[in-house]
């Protein structure tokens, strides 16, 4: 396999930055911080930036919001593959890489590329097609995410791969550069493996490529009616709020950009 390279570029580490800093919820402690510094010259607008900062923490760490914003993400996927044009490949999106210490590799899968490798595999043995992982440096002096991937589903699944994608930064180079490995080999329709909340953007991504997608999510997420509990403030469902709102705003600039 190709290697990649394990530099980030400024503009991608700007980016990162501007989207922990900014998507709530930690995106309503930086609304706190912001509030504190005009709390001298305009003493009215910081105490209100403050109220809504502390409304906002509390209302996304309810799970009746955070689960809602969820699950709404995840409805109206194309889970059915087009009798016309079955898929002939298994794409899996890579997510997170954890660093290791003490080991012989620097690096292995995080808990979320790890679920998605599982439904890959899965989807692999059901239906023998070969199978193209993608992933390029999400940490500095890092392997790329695809390198770790297919190193996983051989190790860990005796699953092969027939590709490699090790350069691309975000979901839509995930989409992109994946899609030009696979048209090379006379591949146009192909199955999406990514977590459900995340399917809706990978969706968008892959819509200006060409490829017919079906959507393989490794599971979705259910409400089974609300309950009491539900309306009471969790600080684990902020980890929720963050993968909703990070997909509802990505998808929200993925099809402005898909319009240009």
């Amino acid at each position: 396999m190709a290697g990649g390279s394990n530099r980030i570029g400024a503009p991608v580490i700007l980016r990162n930055l501007l989207v922990s800093l900014l998507i709530p919820p930690f995106g309503f402690v930086t609304v706190a911080f912001v509030a504190l510094l005009l709390q001298r010259r305009r003493p009215a607008l910081g105490l209100g930036m403050c109220w809504a900062a502390c409304l906002g923490l509390v209302v996304l760490a309810t799970p009746a919001v955070s689960d809602t914003a969820l699950v709404l993400l995840e409805r109206n996927l194309p889970l059915v593959p087009p009798a016309d044009d079955p898929p002939q490949a298994i794409i899996i999106l890579g997510a997170e890489i954890i660093r290791t210490e003490g080991g012989t590799e620097p690096a292995r899968v995080g808990a979320l590329t790890l679920e998605r490798l599982r439904a890959g595999a899965q989807l692999q043995r059901s239906t023998q097609l070969p199978i193209l992982v993608t992933g390029g440096v999400t940490q500095p002096h890092m392997p790329p995410v695809g390198d770790l991937m297919a190193i996983s589903l051989h190790r860990d699944f005796q699953v092969p791969v027939a590709w490699v994608e090790n350069q691309s930064r975000d979901t839509w180079e995930n989409a992109t550069d994946s899609a030009a490995i696979l048209r090379a080999h006379g591949i146009h329709s192909v199955y999406v493996v990514t977590h459900a909340w995340h399917m809706r953007r990978a969706l968008i991504a892959f819509a200006h490529t060409g490829l017919v997608v079906t959507a393989a999510p490794t599971s979705l997420d259910r409400q089974y009616g609300l309950i009491p509990g539900d309306f009471w403030p969790n600080s684990g469902t902020w980890e929720i709020a963050y993968f909703a709102l990070h997909e509802w705003i990505g998808g929200l600039w993925y099809e402005f950009r898909r319009g240009d």
